[in-house]
Order: structure tokens, then C-alpha cells, then sequence
């Protein structure tokens, strides 16, 4: 079955994740929201290793991203903790499996103990070749272009000569192809400024199971959605 699917999706290389529902999914259970994000952190490990055996060779996940510090300030705490926590027990089991791991968004105003841990362990992995798995933390697709505009005006670049090219190339991570397919759970239907840039183009597929609900069979199905679609960028069918 591995094989086969690999085979299908030759041409997917990336897909990225929109993580929605862990607060809604704990409170069915009749739990704290903290419970739904603690389980859906175990889920990113599922999902790349789901992705490493299809053929995929990156796999994005929004993490945490710039506006959800307007949450109350015991979750948002407990995400950084969990992040400290479960990124080191991450990287112990994705390194065995050759998972590079990497972090895009303002990763230096995260706190100092997160911080060291995203450095130390994109420098533990940058060997690794089967998946790289990227996790989008203190991340806003508005708040990338702000600073990819930034860096083009401290690097002194003439605005005649900025092109499409040069924007992509000050972005968090420029050698990173554009997502194929971005999934969001839940069953929300929007982007939520993530990857505004990279997605321009990329298929949408919107589940209504809640993350830590999402399974190998649901990433099967976008996959296949995924497969049925023209991608025509912009031109017509040939």
C-alpha cells in the first residue's frame, strides 16, 4: 500500500496543515482546552510519519501562530511549556526516522527556553533527508511579507528590481516549495494568514474532523482530492 501511494503522489511534495479544533475537541471530552492541544502534539507525529511514507517530503504545521497570543494567558503559557517540553521528546523519535525538523516566524521573539530549543534541534536534524517537518511558530503570513520587505530594504535593493523572486528569496525559509495542498481541520474554511505567500496557488482541503480527531484515512481522502484537480497557475487547460 506504501508503495503504491508513493507512487501516486510523485508529484506532491508538500503539504502543509492548518491544526484547528484542539480546544473544541477537549471540550467534548469534558476536559481543559490545554488537553486538546497536549493531544494534538502528538498528532503532528502521526500525520509526518503518515506523510514520510506517502512519498512527501515536507510536511508544514501551524503551530502557534502570531495572533493566538491574544489567548488567555494560561493557555498560551501552557503551549510554550507543552512546545519546550515535547520538542525534545519529538526530536528523539523523528530523528530516528531520518525527520529533519525546522521552524519558520519570529522564532527570536519567542521565550529565550523555546528559542534554544527550535536552534538545537534544526541543527541536531539538518542531515536528514527522508521529510523535513516544519513547524510555524509565532507565525503570521502578513507578519513574514512585513519582514521580507524588511530585509529587501536593509539589503538596499532597488525597487526597480524587485521581482516575485526576490520577495520569495527574504522569506522565512526560500528553499522550501510552495505547499501543494494546505489541509485545514474542523471544518473552519479560511487560510487564517497562514503561508499567504506559498499558498497562492496551493489546492485547499477542508476537513470537519477536529485535529487530534484527524486520521491516515482522512489524509488518504485529501490526497486523493488533491489528485482529481487541474492545476492550471493562472493559464488554461492544454
Amino acid at each position: 500500500m506504501v508503495s503504491e501511494n508513493q507512487s501516486q503522489v510523485r508529484s506532491l511534495a508538500h503539504i502543509a496543515f492548518i491544526m484547528d479544533g484542539n480546544g473544541r475537541w477537549a471540550k467534548k471530552q469534558g476536559k481543559p482546552r490545554t488537553y486538546g492541544h497536549y493531544v494534538g502534539a502528538y498528532k503532528i507525529e502521526d500525520v509526518v510519519r503518515w506523510c514520510a511514507e506517502r512519498g512527501v517530503k515536507y510536511a508544514t504545521f501551524y503551530a502557534f501562530s502570531t495572533e493566538n497570543w491574544k489567548r488567555p494567558p494560561e493557555e498560551v503559557n501552557f503551549i510554550l511549556g507543552l512546545l519546550v517540553e515535547k520538542v525534545g521528546e519529538f526530536y528523539e523519535r523523528m530523528a530516528k526516522e531520518h525527520v529533519r525538523l525546522r521552524f519558520i516566524g519570529r522564532i527570536n521573539e519567542l521565550p529565550e527556553p523555546v528559542k534554544e530549543k527550535c536552534i538545537e534541534y534544526e541543527e541536531k536534524t539538518k542531515q536528514f533527508e527522508r521529510i523535513q517537518a516544519i513547524l510555524a511558530l509565532n507565525y503570521g503570513g502578513r507578519a513574514e511579507m512585513v519582514d521580507a520587505v524588511k530585509k529587501i530594504v536593509a539589503a538596499g535593493i532597488n525597487p526597480e528590481d524587485i521581482t516575485d523572486e526576490t520577495i520569495r528569496q527574504h522569506l522565512y525559509a526560500p528553499d522550501i516549495p510552495d505547499p501543494d495542498l494546505i489541509v485545514r481541520t474542523s471544518g473552519e474554511m479560511r487560510l487564517s494568514n497562514f503561508l499567504i505567500w506559498q499558498g497562492a496557488y496551493s489546492e485547499l482541503y477542508f476537513s470537519d474532523l477536529l485535529w487530534p480527531e484527524f486520521t491516515e484515512q482522512e489524509l488518504d481522502k485529501a490526497i486523493e482530492s488533491y489528485k482529481r484537480r487541474e492545476r492550471r497557475f493562472g493559464g488554461i487547460k492544454g
